[in-house]
């Protein structure tokens, strides 16, 4: 009886979720070209950095990166690397960087909290002090952390690329609740929100973020031109970096294993034959 209960159970779980799960749809993400890509792709660090000012002065509003230091950002690979700063902490332009964002402290004479600025050992600080806050400020929508965002997401960059540059007006036959903005690239069941025939619900979802990015909303130091898709892809290749920091670096060294192992291959080979020229086989 226990098990023809659980077996019941299990299809009326399924055959709810079924729908649902049917209902979800999503554009394919754009197909971008990012100098990342490959074994042998690397950041463009020009990108990198340009990316990080539109984190910083746009998505870091609403979204955390908890998992970043501000040293990270002077780390081999980084985007403010220095080599004659070997040790990241050092590295002045990343101390300037972290200065110029206030963090929280303890008053070790009082206990009470303060602000001060931030330095290359303090992690990126998150916008809200807690959940709820973040939730109340977000109408009820919690921002994800940004730390991995690249990584977790499936699709990686090119998704997140679509969604930021994807936002649209709904089309005709789609109300959407107050708060919410219509994207294809965003998964989701439109069907209840559709009033047109049921074999023609649009594409995507509604999101809570309001488009984020706009025309000239952020100056690039090296004067590129503040499109939304320039935007888009610059702070998307600061994602990627900071999702897998690393990766720069593991691919040199993978290359090099790679080499190493073609001339060892070779060598033994050559050595084979001379050991066992003169042997009959």
């Amino acid at each position: 009886m226990l098990r023809k209960a659980i077996a019941f159970a299990a299809l009326g779980l399924f055959l709810t979720a079924g729908p649902v799960l049917a209902g979800t749809t999503e554009k394919e993400p754009q197909n971008v070209h990012w100098s990342f890509e490959g074994p042998f792709g690397k950041f463009d660090t020009a990108q990198v950095q340009r990316g990080y000012k539109v984190y910083r002065e746009v998505c870091s509003a609403c979204h955390a990166m908890e998992q970043m230091y501000f040293r990270n950002l002077g780390q081999k690979g980084g985007p403010f690397y220095d080599p004659e700063f070997k040790n990241p902490n050092d590295n002045p332009y990343v101390k300037s960087l972290a200065k110029d964002i206030q963090v929280k402290d303890i008053d070790s004479d009082t206990g009470d909290v303060i602000q001060r600025a931030a330095g290359t050992a303090d992690r990126f600080p998150s916008p809200f002090p807690n959940e709820p806050a973040a939730r109340a400020s977000n109408g009820g929508a919690l921002p994800p952390d940004l730390s991995v965002i690249v990584k977790a997401r499936e699709g990686g960059p090119q998704y997140i690329y679509s969604l930021l540059t994807g936002f649209r007006n709904p089309p005709a036959g789609l109300t959407l609740g107050a708060g919410l903005h219509y994207n294809p690239w965003f998964p989701g069941d439109l069907s209840s929100s559709w009033s047109g025939a049921h074999d023609k619900v649009p594409e995507g979802g509604a999101i809570a973020m309001a488009p984020p990015l706009a025309a000239g909303k952020v100056t690039f130091d090296d004067k590129s031109p503040s499109t939304v898709e320039q935007q888009a892809k610059d702070v998307v290749a600061f994602l990627a970096w900071a999702s897998d920091p690393k990766a720069t670096e593991r691919k040199q060294f993978g290359v090099g294993a790679m080499i190493y192992l073609l001339i060892f291959s070779v060598l033994l080979w050559f050595s084979y034959r001379r050991v066992w020229r003169n042997i009959g086989h």
